[in-house]
């Protein structure tokens, strides 16, 4: 398929490399806000068309497919006129900024026949049902404790603390950890506590969440601005415990019993950039005439933006474009 990249800021760079090693994607078109930034990106990464503006893009008939890399203000606004042209739609995480976003452009992607799917990479990588396989082994036990963190020092983005971008830990890292959490531990959620502490600019910067699942297991997360932790993921079971090495992109996992031996290592399969999986299932998918893909069904954008939505709620965080 013949994608176009939406956007040139540096998750499209980080990207653009995959989209050509990827045998199922070609490099095509990227749009931005200026045709001198789309110019460079495009010798930058070999891309064949450059557009001056988003609208060029979406009306590029060889366009199959538009991976949507602008901030997080700006996604649904992008995915709706992505869909209204017809065009398939790969959007970076966070899929929206709120929950009746995500609806609307489920609606929109059922009613005009389009696919459209969140680009969270996680939950396309071999390592997430490696992941599930060890759980339901057995070897911990029965899990109770789910735990995960994710913090980068980021806190010098202008996107990162700007509100009217949905700027924030939330949004950017702590959609990781509660993808961690839903993936492993599921959504059936009795109830959510969290705390936070501002910024200045009014986002979140260092948070904790809390989730309390109807069967009695704990989902235990905390996401930050400020500092680099070590981003592990930790299941607990009554005889023993997983932990994953880097929720974000998760590198090995080794399990532990309850006296900590290591009674089990696995180191997941190499990979590219890990983006790989993402396009190559989207776009199966899309070329198959669906509208959503497996690994990210457009129910679960919504579930998490959901509990994100509650998470902000107990805030009182609101955003400018709210």
């Amino acid at each position: 398929m013949k994608i176009g990249i939406l956007g040139t800021g540096l998750i499209a760079q980080t990207v653009a490399p995959t989209i050509a090693e990827v045998n199922e994607t070609e490099c095509y078109a990227v749009a931005s806000r200026t045709y001198e930034k789309a110019e460079e990106f495009a010798k930058r990464f070999g891309f064949e068309k450059a557009y001056g503006s988003y609208e060029e893009l979406y009306e590029d008939p060889d366009v199959d497919m538009i991976y949507v890399a602008t901030p997080h203000s700006l996604h649904f606004e992008n995915m709706m006129d992505a869909i209204k042209h017809k065009k398939a739609v790969l959007c970076e995480k966070a899929f929206t900024v709120n929950a009746a976003q995500a609806r609307e452009i489920a609606k929109a992607a059922k009613k005009n026949n389009v696919f459209a799917a969140e680009a969270i990479w996680p939950r396309y990588m071999p390592s997430r049902k490696i992941i599930r396989d060890t759980i339901e082994s057995g070897i911990i036990g029965k899990p109770s404790i789910l735990t995960a963190n994710l913090s980068y020092i980021i806190y010098m983005n202008k996107r990162i603390m700007d509100p009217a971008l949905a700027g924030g830990a939330l949004l950017d890292v702590g959609v990781y950890g509660l993808n961690f959490a839903l993936m492993h531990f599921g959504d059936d959620i009795e109830r959510i506590d969290t705390s936070v502490r501002m910024t200045d600019t009014g986002v979140d910067g260092l948070e904790s969440i809390t989730l309390f699942y109807n069967d009695g297991r704990m989902a235990v997360l905390t996401h930050g601005i400020y500092a680099r932790s070590d981003r592990k993921g930790i299941i607990y079971g009554d005889k023993g415990y997983i932990v994953v090495e880097n929720i974000n992109n998760p590198k090995d996992l080794s399990v532990f019993d309850t006296e900590d031996n290591l009674i089990k290592h696995i180191d997941f399969p190499k990979q590219f950039s890990g983006y790989e999986y993402e396009f190559r299932e989207c776009a199966e998918a899309a070329a198959s005439g669906r509208i959503e893909c497996d690994s990210m069904p457009l129910v679960d954008s919504i579930r998490v933006m959901e509990v994100m939505d509650a998470v902000r709620n107990k805030w009182g965080l609101k955003y400018p474009i709210e």
